[in-house]
């Protein structure tokens, strides 16, 4: 006769592997809650204009918030204007400053001015305060172009 398994190891192996799951999702959840949600970050593409080895952008960066970003890198991708993709950088804004606007200057080397036709935020790739990591960043920069170059995400 073959040897059945004692039922109270069952129940037992259930209730432990139940612990386990609720102790993996607390956790989950724990890292979760430690996530500081993205401020509100206002970026303006204010000015083009030729520099030594391409083309310098002027970008107006408005913190809203009471919070600091230590660390924010964008993906940003160059168009020219008949739509082709240009060049691709990954620009770091930070530090950027609680309730502070400021103007930051990058020098894009071998892009000339008149060959941007548009520029898209393709992504956020890093974003941190010093509280830890920040979540949901690209779904909080809200942009505006003072120049004849669109500014998308």
């Amino acid at each position: 006769m073959p040897m059945q398994p004692h039922r109270p190891f069952k129940r037992r192996f259930r209730i432990g592997a139940a612990a386990v799951c609720l102790a993996l999702a607390a956790m989950a959840g724990a890292a979760h809650a430690q996530a500081i949600e993205a401020p509100p970050l206002g970026l303006e593409l204010n000015k083009l204009e030729p520099a030594e080895n391409g083309c310098r952008m002027l970008m107006v960066v408005d913190n809203r918030s009471g919070t600091a970003l230590s660390v924010i890198k964008l993906d940003l991708v160059f168009f020219q204007p008949d739509g082709v993709i240009g060049k691709r950088i990954v620009l770091d804004l930070a530090p950027v400053r609680a309730s502070k606007r400021g103007v930051k200057a990058f020098d894009i080397d071998k892009l000339k001015c008149e060959g941007i036709g548009s520029i898209l935020i393709n992504d956020v790739l890093d974003c941190r305060a010093d509280a830890g990591p920040v979540f949901d960043c690209l779904s909080h920069l809200q942009l505006k172009t003072l120049s004849n170059v669109e500014l998308s995400k």
